[in-house]
């Protein structure tokens, strides 16, 4: 309101603003004010690794993604929810990418929110079994009202170990019906079980995150791919066109 005062008072003395307008107006800019520094506060606590937006995705490029799916979700209903999301599919497709937007738009909403590969959480859980502090690093992944786990299955050395199944499961029942839990994947459910050690284990898992969650089966070309060919083909264009 300190910043904002010359200038309403002055535009209240040209228009002619009633007091209480004037008062309303400073009142306003202290509470927007407010609730950036909240949603920055959010994003920062997320761990979002970048900021990715939905406005940048190629939806003309990727078309294995249906977009109008993509912005009903974008609405947040899902969260409202309680839903979970799944995104399954080659790499290089735009997963990460969605659900990064998806999570700046949580985060937007003042939802409490973390993001997370799947790797660095068993890591991270891994570790508290040795320092005795799994407990509190369970909260990290089971208290956000949404949590990201990216790259489910992409580094297979936490692989073909059963504690990592057992993690896992922790972290996907202590959020089962109480937030929503976004994952990105490029495996089969099948291959999860050998991913995470312990088929058994694993089918709990699976069944607990199909359950009441949105799957999206992204079927569509690489981004990067696509990227790649596009720059290793510029030096041989300079080539035949010097002039350019």
């Amino acid at each position: 309101m300190e910043k904002a005062l010359d200038e309403e008072l002055s535009q209240a003395s040209q228009k002619g603003r009633a007091t209480s307008e004037t008062l309303l107006r400073l009142l306003a800019a202290e509470a927007d004010t407010l609730i950036e520094r909240r949603i920055e506060r959010r994003i920062k606590e997320s761990k979002l690794p970048e900021r990715k937006l939905l406005a940048d995705f190629d939806f003309k490029f990727q078309t294995g993604i249906d977009k109008s799916q993509i912005m009903e979700l974008a609405t947040l209903g899902f969260i409202e929810r309680k839903q979970g999301l799944i995104m399954a599919g080659d790499a290089g497709t735009g997963k990460s990418h969605l659900v990064k937007a998806l999570l700046l738009l949580a985060c937007q909403k003042r939802y409490r929110c973390r993001y997370t590969s799947a790797a660095a959480m068993l890591k991270d859980l891994y570790a508290g079994l040795a320092d005795y502090s799994l407990e509190r690093k369970l909260k990290t992944y089971t208290a956000p009202e949404v949590l990201v786990i990216d790259d489910v299955g992409l580094d297979r050395l936490e692989q073909n170990d059963a504690r990592n199944a057992a993690l896992f499961l922790k972290v996907i029942d202590g959020r089962y019906c109480k937030g929503t839990t976004i994952m990105t994947t490029n495996i089969d459910f099948e291959a999860l079980g050998h991913y995470l050690g312990d088929p058994l284990i694993t089918t709990s898992i699976v069944d607990r995150m199909i359950h009441h969650s949105i799957i999206i089966s992204v079927q569509g070309p690489s981004w990067r791919m696509h990227e790649s060919q596009r720059l290793n083909s510029q030096p041989q264009k300079q080539q035949k066109n010097p002039s350019r």
